[in-house]
């Protein structure tokens, strides 16, 4: 008895036609095409693994894409005090050439004045630099802005719509609420911490 023999024992008189299929020459090239058949797919499973392995290694780790206004927003340790008559705003502000621009204004007093019931706004004594700034920004409660186009300063105390020329500079930390209110508001504005 062959090993062909002993996997396929012969079936006496049940099934003669698989029996005569089962031939040794048959087992063979059906053994083959699947040799063949499962070589092929091997090769392109292997294939496409290692172009993914290849671009994976190429690309490094995926990081988040990051827009020109996030990467132009990156925070320092750059604190501000905004003095009113009531209370002490703190904020921090963006490592951005704007903002280290307007920190170089600093201590400044200013009159904000409501504009569009949506944001306080006051001249500046010198239009501020927008070096690397994105085009415009979509600014949100307690965002404290440059618009540069009229070269003023704008804090945020209701969300507003992407402007064109609008560059933040940095967010209000605690009492943004203290701002809104109908009326101007004169404001000593300071650096209490430093970049490190």
């Amino acid at each position: 008895m062959n090993r062909l023999d002993a996997c396929f024992p012969r079936c006496e008189g049940e099934a003669p036609a698989i029996q005569q299929r089962l031939t040794r020459r048959s087992l063979l090239a059906s053994a083959g095409g699947l040799a063949v058949l499962s070589t092929f797919v091997a090769l392109i499973l292997g294939t496409a693994l290692s172009g993914i392995i290849a671009h994976a290694e190429q690309s490094g780790p995926t990081a988040p894409t990051t827009s020109r206004e996030q990467t132009h927003q990156r925070t320092t340790a750059m604190k501000i005090s905004i003095r009113t008559q009531h209370k002490v705003i703190t904020a921090t502000l963006a490592d951005n050439s704007t903002s280290r621009d307007f920190v170089s204004l600093l201590p400044i007093t200013l009159t904000l004045k409501d504009y569009a019931a949506t944001e306080k706004v006051s001249d500046l004594p010198r239009r501020l630099s927008t070096e690397g700034a994105p085009a415009g920004s979509d600014p949100s409660i307690g965002d404290i802005a440059y618009y540069s186009p009229w070269g003023n300063l704008a804090i945020f105390y209701r969300n507003f719509r992407y402007s064109s020329g609008l560059i933040k500079l940095g967010k209000i930390d605690t009492g943004i609420e203290e701002l809104n209110v109908p009326e101007g508001t004169k404001v000593m504005i300071e650096l209490i911490e430093k970049p490190r």
